[in-house]
């Protein structure tokens, strides 16, 4: 709920900007691939080294490509399934790039293996529950699940702690660093217990499919009247 709410408003704020791009004739892919791009360099360039502050501040600047480029797309009804495809594809990279910056970290001067393995899980256990949502639908199953954390909780938590983590080294706020680890269990945990929600959900809707179909065969291959 909190979610579509925050969605929402920064629909509002951010449609000004997306008119003022379509001006200046940018195309919403554009935004797309920029902002990707943008999440992965601010990802990739300060998370292995610790900088978690201006890492967070650069990625969040370019999350917010994930709005503006469909606001584009609304305001000048070209809402397309190459839109869609592009804009799922995409945001997988993004996640993998912010984790992978992190588990970079763990795994060098952070010297945390544990937390390394951690931030692999939260990335792979992600990846798989956007799959699974994908794969049922293209069986002709709804997924309808709203799971315990997905991409929006996913990064909001990991971002928010990543950031206040980041001022111990800049700002020198001492102990405030515990904040990614418990962020990064948190998120762990979430996505295992969401993708048990979403196997066991598609799970049962196919079960209730192939009955139903089962149902229709037999009403179909009845005595004639």
């Amino acid at each position: 709920m909190l979610n579509k709410y925050a969605r929402a408003f920064f629909t509002r704020v951010l449609t000004p900007f997306a008119a003022l791009l379509l001006r200046m004739r940018v195309t919403p892919d554009a935004v797309t691939l920029i902002g990707t791009a943008g999440v992965m360099a601010g990802a990739l360039a300060f998370y292995p080294r610790g900088e978690f502050f201006w890492g967070t501040v650069v990625i969040t600047l370019f999350v917010f490509s994930d709005l503006v480029d469909g606001n584009m797309a609304r305001q000048i009804g070209t809402s397309s399934r190459w839109g869609a495809f592009l804009d799922s594809t995409l945001d997988r990279l993004a996640d993998a790039a912010i984790f992978s910056g992190i588990a970079l970290w763990y795994a060098a001067d952070g010297d945390n293996l544990a937390l390394c393995a951690v931030t692999l899980f939260c990335l792979a256990s992600g990846q798989v529950v956007s799959y699974t949502k994908a794969r049922g639908e293209s069986i002709g199953l709804p997924v309808k699940v709203n799971g315990l954390v997905e991409r929006a909780e996913r990064l909001v938590i990991t971002l928010v702690c990543a950031g206040f983590a980041g001022w111990e080294r800049t700002f020198d706020v001492p102990h405030i660093d515990i904040l990614l680890p418990v962020a990064l269990w948190v998120v762990a945990a979430g996505s295992a217990v969401t993708l048990v929600q979403r196997v066991v959900t598609v799970r049962r809707e196919s079960a209730e499919a192939d009955a139903a179909e089962r149902r229709a065969q037999e009403q179909g291959s009845g005595p004639a009247s």
